[in-house]
């Protein structure tokens, strides 16, 4: 939570000794068959703007020129007091100076968020690097739960929205509002809405078609026959 993480250090040490041990796995992450196959349909025109959740930037590791990241990028990092901001890996290797021994020792298993499972027993003597600039509070450069999405890149959105023929969901239920509610005003403007999903999507109602496969074969087989037409 927002709140916690700004009120309270000891939140803080445990983001921090977390992300130290889990920041490796998004680091190497590679855009999947997926996030080319998005790429290669942008290329063609027919994506004209993808809006993500994801904050692992991998649709712009693919060579998306049009993503708006809804919930930012994990691999930046902003001071809360002089909006200074950095980058991941030069924090990460701040981490690592000041914790020796912490990331070997401290992690059950890295999570595909950047986090990483851990015992809370450990915190005590992690030490949180500050700004260098004015030694204020740092913060993954994303939105935490409690926080609201930036108003220009909802907008942004919005406005892709309205210009488009149609929205298509991938690869998500929906659960969360800031990607749900672009589906609301989709229906509002009278546009279908396709969604690409294993299991069920929060927009279920909503949609004018729906695949429940996995989004990688799908979406290749997709950006092929778009080229092939």
């Amino acid at each position: 939570m927002f709140q916690d993480f700004v009120r309270s250090e000891a939140s803080r040490r445990r983001y921090w000794r977390r992300s130290l041990a889990g920041w490796p796995l998004i680091a190497r992450a590679r855009p999947n068959a997926a996030h080319r196959a998005l790429t290669r349909i942008e290329s063609m025109q027919r994506v004209t703007r993808i809006a993500t959740q994801n904050v692992d930037g991998l649709h712009e590791r693919a060579g998306s020129a049009t993503t708006i990241a809804l919930h930012g990028k994990i691999d930046a990092v902003v001071c809360l007091d002089c909006a200074t901001r950095f980058s991941r890996s030069d924090i990460q290797r701040e981490l690592e100076a000041a914790n020796p021994g912490f990331r070997e020792a401290s992690v059950a298993s890295a999570a595909p968020d950047g986090d990483a499972d851990a015992s809370d027993e450990r915190d005590t003597g992690f030490v949180v690097p500050a700004c260098a600039k004015c030694g204020g509070v740092l913060k993954p450069d994303v939105v935490f739960f409690g926080e609201g999405v930036p108003q220009p890149r909802v907008a942004d959105a919005r406005e892709a929205l309205e210009r488009a023929d149609a929205m298509l969901v991938v690869g998500s239920s929906l659960t969360v509002y800031s990607g749900y509610r672009f589906c609301e005003w989709a229906a509002a403007l009278h546009k279908p809405i396709a969604a690409i999903n294993i299991g069920r999507t929060r927009a279920d109602p909503l949609l004018a078609l729906k695949a429940g496969e996995r989004c990688g074969p799908l979406l290749c087989a997709l950006a092929q026959r778009l080229a092939a037409s």
